[in-house]
């Protein structure tokens, strides 16, 4: 039996898709929003975390690494993810989390059983829709922390609160603003967060 957390903040689409993953019998299958996924993660040790790359609650930006962490020692807890081929950025952060499998959000939901079952073997799986955006990703300019601030940037947050949020300082935030408006090209925050928004980053 393969036990899976899926972790999605849309309710209604969470529950649908796990009610379909649980009409197969070799799977047990546990849905949490991200902002308990973490705590239930440690609770159940799931051998596969199926989780969507949205995140509502902290700005946007999915906490991967407390998924991958589930089953400290056992290795046995892997993570899958829910990716939008459009948005390269995302997909870069899964593969710094060492996801090791992608699926296509766009895709059908026998192709996302089919992936739990291979990442829960110890396969990886990346679905052939993704190709482009891995390599779209592995092109951008900016690194996993750039894209962190920026996606908080994006999403409204204040330096200040982009600190709190990533425990840094004022300053330091301030300094990878910086390094990010240069990198992008943009003339300025706003129009670092118009670009990175249209190639995908965020």
């Amino acid at each position: 039996m393969i036990r899976v957390l899926l972790v999605h903040d849309a309710c209604l689409l969470r529950s649908a898709l796990a009610e379909r993953l649980a009409r197969e019998p070799d799977l047990e299958v546990h849905h949490s929003a991200w902002r308990g996924a973490p705590a239930l993660a440690r609770l159940l040790s799931p051998d596969v975390c199926a989780a969507d790359l949205d995140c509502s609650e902290s700005y946007g930006i999915a906490p991967l690494g407390e998924l991958t962490g589930c089953r400290p020692g056992t290795g046995k807890c892997r993570l899958l993810v829910l990716a939008d081929a459009h948005r390269p950025g995302p997909l870069k952060r899964a593969a710094d989390a060492n996801a090791r499998g992608y699926v296509d959000k766009g895709g059908t939901p026998e192709q996302l059983i089919f992936a739990i079952r291979q990442v829960a073997e110890g396969k990886r799986f990346v679905d052939d829709s993704l190709g482009f955006s891995f390599l779209r990703a592995s092109e951008m300019p900016l690194t996993r922390r750039e894209l962190s601030v920026l996606s908080l940037a994006a999403e409204g947050a204040s330096v200040s609160d982009i600190a709190l949020r990533l425990h840094l300082s004022n300053g330091t935030v301030r300094n990878y603003m910086a390094a990010i408006t240069r990198k992008t090209g943009a003339r300025n925050r706003v129009d670092a967060i118009r670009i990175s928004q249209g190639e995908g980053w965020v």
